[in-house]
């Protein structure tokens, strides 16, 4: 699939942008390759966070396990039930078992019919650099015909000299190359290893 990562930066010292596009393959059962086919703005901002994210989805592709959605990882409360995109979700408070980067805490939606995660609207577990005072993350995953994927993810956060960046991904469309359910099913599992992001 081929995505694309812009981020802006709003305050001190200067107002900066930058954007990646990447080709992201996948490979079961935990292998994530990016191939970056473009890049413009700031490269301080593309190679200290943009590049920085895409290896922290490659740690969390090598182990899915150490970021689903479980009970190994987290503890779950169920808040109430909600609609979202027309379809009857349950919405959970979630809070991670370790502090770990790689998780968050916050609220998630799990369509009732299909157990999928459809949204998220969480915080990062561990502040992940002594820079950031505070990050909200907004992630909405969709159904592609029997599975659930990513969608779009966006990422506001606050830094401590006083500005503020937003991270956006939009994923593209998915490439299935095989017709085999069970190498479908491995790349929908690590799909959802990303929706700590």
């Amino acid at each position: 699939e081929q995505r694309q990562y812009p981020v802006t930066y709003k305050g001190f010292p200067a107002n900066l942008s930058a954007a990646i596009v990447v080709e992201a393959t996948y490979s079961a059962p935990g292998t994530k390759q990016f191939r970056i086919l473009s890049q413009t703005g700031s490269k301080m901002l593309a190679d200290h966070v943009l590049k920085k994210l895409l290896e922290a989805e490659q740690e969390s592709a090598a182990d899915p396990r150490q970021t689903a959605p479980t009970a190994a990882n987290y503890n779950f409360t169920l808040v109430g039930q909600q609609m979202i995109d027309g379809r009857p979700c349950y919405q959970l408070q979630v809070e991670p078992k370790t502090k770990s980067r790689l998780l968050y805490r916050g609220t998630i939606w799990v369509d009732a019919d299909d157990f999928a995660v459809a949204k998220i609207e969480a915080e990062p577990a561990r502040n992940p650099s002594f820079w950031i005072r505070d990050t909200k993350i907004h992630h909405v995953n969709a159904k592609t015909g029997e599975f659930w994927l990513p969608e779009h993810n966006e990422s506001d956060t606050d830094v401590r000299l006083g500005g503020r960046a937003t991270l956006t991904i939009d994923y593209g469309a998915y490439k299935m190359d095989s017709s085999d359910p069970r190498t479908q099913q491995a790349a929908l599992q690590s799909q959802a290893s990303e929706l700590r992001k």
